[in-house]
């Protein structure tokens, strides 16, 4: 495969996303028990291909900059899908293979009846999000909450991040009105008054601040993490061989990425926030400032524990039902992202 098809241009890569929606059935023929527990493919048949999200471009460009060998199998399209709830239609619609997450997406698609499993994760120790007024806004701390209006997303990692915080702060679900949104309605919401607070992540934050800064909007800062940075995949495509090996092969490349990206956050600034994003050097390294040491664990012992705490605090406030979620990993892909690191990023 020719590099080119590998690192081709998102603009010519965006997917084909269903508008399908709700608590419907996810793909049916998926075996949710046999196809887990088949040894991965040694090698990627020829000819195999996967269609991967890329939000943002971001992924490809990682793989670009730092130079990475080509994978044994074509990336068919780039797409250009992050918020949990699309990367879920496009699952089902079948315009998607494999999505970098947080960890509800994956409990919200199982509530939803859509059968998926994460196949990779890496640890998040540093909150990447922060909570945004809006304009003329008097909210200091998260105590400050109650009576007020949260914009809400229960199906992306804004979602968790808020009911952390709210159970931090010893606030009930009815203290509090939740204003049911996705994360790319928040800005909007905030800026029009619709909302009082949001949970904007921390690259958002530099560009909202520097247009309403001056109204009277800020941030409020918590140490609240969303922990889990994961890639995840349909059952349906997992349960094909051929796939299931070039997923295998990919995500040493994307634990590589991610591991390249910290360790040369100069050019990441420039490359990314500055060309493509038109954010200025002192908004990006603003960003950078706050960036995540890339982790991978050996063992998902850690992650399992922090979904089921998740997947637990949605099912009391009657978002989800309860589950075990050990349902939604699969384990034949656990320890291939630490084995493609050096030892310090291993844990």
């Amino acid at each position: 495969m020719h590099r080119r098809a590998f690192l081709t241009s998102l603009a010519g890569a965006s997917a084909a996303v269903a508008g399908l929606s709700g608590c419907t059935k996810g793909d049916a023929s998926a075996d949710t028990k046999g196809a887990a527990t088949r040894p991965l493919a040694a090698e990627v048949p020829a000819g195999t291909s996967l269609k991967i999200a890329s939000y943002l471009g971001q992924q490809q460009l990682q793989l670009k900059l730092a130079k990475l060998p080509e994978p044994p199998f074509r990336v068919s399209s780039w797409a250009n899908i992050g918020a949990g709830p699309d990367v879920i239609n496009a699952f089902r619609a079948k315009s998607l293979d494999l999505a970098n997450n947080a960890g509800i997406p994956p409990i919200q698609a199982h509530y939803q009846g859509f059968y998926a499993k994460i196949v990779a994760i890496d640890i998040t120790r540093k909150p990447n999000y922060l909570f945004a007024t809006k304009p003329g806004s008097d909210i200091r701390t998260i105590e400050d909450f109650r009576g007020k209006r949260l914009a809400f997303s229960q199906g992306q990692a804004q979602g968790v991040v808020l009911l952390r915080a709210l159970k931090q702060a010893g606030l009930a679900y009815d203290e509090v009105k939740l204003i049911p949104l996705t994360s790319n309605q928040f800005l909007t919401a905030l800026q029009s008054g619709q909302v009082d607070i949001a949970p904007l992540a921390n690259n958002q934050a530099p560009a909202y601040l520097k247009q309403y800064e001056g109204k009277g909007a800020h941030v409020i800062r918590t140490d609240v993490v969303d922990l889990l940075n994961l890639l995840w995949a349909p059952q349906s495509v997992l349960n094909d061989p051929a796939k299931a090996a070039a997923i295998a092969a990919y995500i040493p490349a994307w634990a590589k990425g991610q591991v390249w990206t910290y360790e040369h956050p100069d050019v990441w600034n420039e490359e990314f926030y500055v060309k493509t994003q038109n954010l200025t050097p002192e908004q990006a390294k603003s960003i950078t400032a706050l960036a995540n040491k890339p982790l991978f664990p050996p063992s998902w012992d850690e992650a399992i524990k922090w979904e089921q705490e998740t997947a637990d605090l949605l099912a009391e406030g009657g978002f989800v039902k309860r589950f075990d979620v050990s349902s939604l990993f699969d384990h034949r892909f656990e320890s291939i992202a630490a084995k493609a690191v050096p030892a310090e990023y291993r844990r």
